[in-house]
């Protein structure tokens, strides 16, 4: 493969030795000099055209762990300020010499579409509502080494909670957790829920708290607030009410039980309790695991080839 570009680009094998490769990586990344020349000699643009800190921060310590040469675009400096065509950018800064870009963009496909006009490597940040692959592949290796599950997830009931319509976390999740033989319920009130959710591999519930004592994962979706100007809440308050973990709502989970967010996570809101108080968090080592995953995609598509079991 050249590109990531979806959790569709990948069936259950590809998954699994992904993360396998994610266990190389962790080992790397917790060396007293977390580097090796891997990737020596490439180079990797950093393409955003919205704003993250995650995402943005996390492959370009992923991309210098491995020795490879970055450069950040900023948009907002740039001359697509200036009414520069997206094509145009991606020729201009791929005439530098790029063996790969990771892009993230507010229009689902784009990075699809940059594939014809490059023979970069691509690699897809988050586009639009679509999809966000290599947070999937995190979120994916926060529960295989949390609950231990390096064979697979059968058996395990994964619940995600929130703006299920308009997040692309919850798309890829989706396909990925399912992939993995987990059982995926969404839980959002029907305003956030897509039109049809034809071929999504879930059960879909309007009531958490029926399921709280039988999950293994609750997967909080942040509440984008822009959300409000679409009339689709009625209030914060009162989605906080009904789909927001709570101390109370957090006690009735199951010892085991993990509890993770994409971030940035609106406090008082879809995370009424402190996260840092909860015992089966694991946001933070999603964020950790992040820089190790997107080590692992990257030496995927520029190092190695379709050898996954080498450590680098």
């Amino acid at each position: 493969m050249r590109h990531l570009l979806s959790i569709d680009d990948l069936d259950a094998d590809d998954l699994h030795r992904l993360l396998e490769l994610t266990d190389h990586m962790m080992e790397i990344s917790s060396r007293p000099i977390p580097k090796v020349p891997a990737l020596r000699g490439k180079n990797v643009v950093s393409l955003f055209f919205e704003d993250s800190t995650r995402t943005r921060t996390s492959f370009d310590t992923a991309a210098k762990r491995l020795s490879a040469d970055t450069m950040n675009f900023s948009v907002s400096s740039s001359s697509v300020s200036k009414g520069e065509s997206l094509r145009d950018t991606i020729e201009t800064i791929a005439a530098m010499g790029v063996d790969a870009f990771v892009v993230r963009h507010r229009s689902s496909g784009a990075p699809q579409m940059i594939t014809r006009w490059t023979n970069a490597s691509i690699i897809n940040a988050g586009d639009g509502w679509h999809q966000h692959p290599t947070q999937a592949l995190l979120d994916c290796y926060t529960i295989r080494t949390g609950l231990n599950r390096r064979d697979g997830f059968d058996g395990l009931r994964i619940a995600i909670v929130g703006d299920i319509k308009h997040s692309r976390v919850a798309r890829s999740d989706v396909q990925a957790f399912a992939a993995l033989g987990a059982h995926v319920t969404v839980v959002a009130p029907p305003t956030l829920l897509p039109p049809s959710l034809d071929g999504w591999p879930v059960e879909v519930s309007h009531d958490l708290d029926s399921l709280l004592p039988d999950l293994d994962v609750l997967y909080l979706l942040r509440v984008q607030r822009e959300r409000m100007e679409e009339a689709l809440l009625p209030s914060l308050h009162e989605y906080s009410l009904l789909y927001g973990l709570t101390d109370a709502r957090a006690a009735r989970l199951a010892p085991h039980a993990l509890v993770m967010h994409p971030g940035p996570m609106n406090r008082g809101v879809e995370m009424v309790a402190d996260p840092g108080e909860l015992s089966g968090s694991v946001i933070l080592n999603q964020v950790t695991n992040g820089v190790a995953v997107r080590m692992a995609v990257l030496f995927w598509l520029l190092g190695s080839g379709t050898d996954l079991t080498e450590a680098p």
